[in-house]
């Protein structure tokens, strides 16, 4: 598939503007898959064609924040499981109920909503984990990769819940945790995705070249930041994300935005 040089140009800005807010809070996606349906790809070319850029710029602020020291031992077994978790989400793609995950989540989207925006978990120094780092990494984060590997959108959001709320990391931590977690799991389904040959690839390097800028800029000023800019980004793109699939034909909450 070949696209004009304004439309590629297009997508390649919508895609920085992704990695820059995805490198914060998450919810790139967001932006970046319609943009790439509205440019004329299938639903499938464009969810594959958008791990390219996921993978890209999940990587970038990965890479972000590794130079500043925030990763230690436990990160790459917590890497590994949620890469193996979206292997085996892509594996059973075609066996999971993905119309009931997609009418749940909305829902789930404004409860880590509710939880980000009144908590006064949100805080700069870690505390006391409510579970053990080896119960979480053997067990939730898989989770959230399995998920990632079937569906996708939120998926950061609820790496960050874990983080936060069981293991009581502090903000910045908890994003940078949260990015490794989250290229692992792109990085895994996109190897599924190229050998199922679904990927636009002169699309995806494209997008995936301007996400890595954005998301350098993003967990620097996240980094820079801390929880004063967080806290709002993860509250506001939740919501949006929430809002953004109740709105989709055909599901049950659609009614209620008219």
């Amino acid at each position: 598939m070949t696209l004009a040089l304004d439309i590629l140009l297009l997508l390649a800005l919508v895609a920085f503007v992704a990695g820059f807010i995805d490198a914060i809070a998450g919810g790139g996606g967001l932006l970046t898959v319609p943009a790439l349906a509205l440019a004329g790809l299938d639903p499938v070319a464009a969810v594959a064609t958008n791990k390219v850029n996921a993978t890209f710029g999940t990587g970038a602020a990965t890479l972000a924040f590794a130079r500043q020291g925030h990763y230690g031992r436990a990160a790459l077994p917590m890497a590994g499981m949620a890469a193996a978790g979206s292997i085996l989400g892509a594996v059973a793609l075609a066996h999971v109920p993905r119309e009931l995950v997609q009418a749940a989540l909305p829902v789930a989207l404004v409860l880590v909503a509710l939880y980000f925006g009144l908590s006064p978990a949100l805080v700069e120094r870690d505390g006391a984990a409510r579970l053990s780092p080896a119960l979480v990494t053997a067990a939730v984060v898989p989770l959230v990769g399995f998920y990632d590997g079937v569906f996708g959108p939120g998926a950061g959001s609820f790496y960050m819940m874990a983080f936060v709320g069981l293991l009581r990391f502090g903000v910045v931590r908890a994003v940078a945790a949260t990015k490794l977690a989250n290229f692992a799991s792109n990085a895994a389904s996109l190897a599924t995705y190229a050998l199922l040959g679904q990927i636009v690839w002169p699309v995806g390097l494209a997008m995936g070249l301007a996400q890595s800028a954005g998301s350098t800029l993003g967990a620097r000023a996240a980094m820079r930041n801390g929880a004063r800019l967080i806290r709002p980004m993860l509250v506001l793109v939740c919501l949006a994300l929430a809002v953004r699939l109740a709105l989709q034909p055909g599901h049950p909450l659609r009614a209620l935005f008219g």
